[in-house]
């Protein structure tokens, strides 16, 4: 089967479910184009006996799952005084080593972004320092929704090849 394929059958059960446990749009996406990327991933793990789509809604789950671990574990401290019952957040505003270390991180970044083809610089560009949506970036391109999609997968996957060519 084709990629193609199983995004244009399967897209809309995978967000569809999404759509309901998250009830925002961008989140839904993202985690549905996670959903697709990581079952490209382990696709030789499929067990035929099953239906593909209860396959994709239980990695999908996974995957969201993973995103609400991570935002609970989020550090809180208890307020010092015995008797006051007010969790504190610790301040994470960025140190100004934070912020140096963040900009020379940004400008590895942008310099392996410029190894991409330009049709994927630019959906890249568009999704995360624009941070448009899928439906904007589709119609700036002129392109339908589903290569948007596809596109910015294999933007993705390309870049991480180049991050993890560059670190040796």
């Amino acid at each position: 089967m084709s990629f193609n394929f199983l995004l244009d059958a399967f897209w809309a059960i995978v967000y569809g479910y999404q759509l309901k446990n998250v009830a925002n749009e961008n989140d839904a996406e993202d985690i549905t184009i996670q959903t697709f990327a990581k079952a490209f991933n382990k696709i030789h793990t499929f067990n035929e006996e099953y239906q593909f789509s209860t396959w994709l809604i239980a990695i999908s789950k996974n995957i969201h799952q993973d995103i609400l671990r991570k935002s609970k574990s989020s550090p809180v401290i208890k307020s010092s005084k015995a008797d006051d019952e007010a969790y504190k957040v610790i301040d994470d505003a960025p140190s100004p080593e934070d912020t140096i270390i963040t900009e020379q991180n940004l400008a590895k970044l942008l310099k392996d972004i410029k190894q991409l083809k330009p049709k994927y610089q630019e959906v890249i560009n568009l999704r995360f320092f624009q941070e448009l949506s899928y439906k904007e970036i589709s119609e700036q391109l002129d392109e339908p929704m589903n290569n948007v999609k596809v596109k910015l997968l294999r933007a993705k996957k390309l870049l991480a090849e180049i991050i993890e060519k560059n670190k040796s």
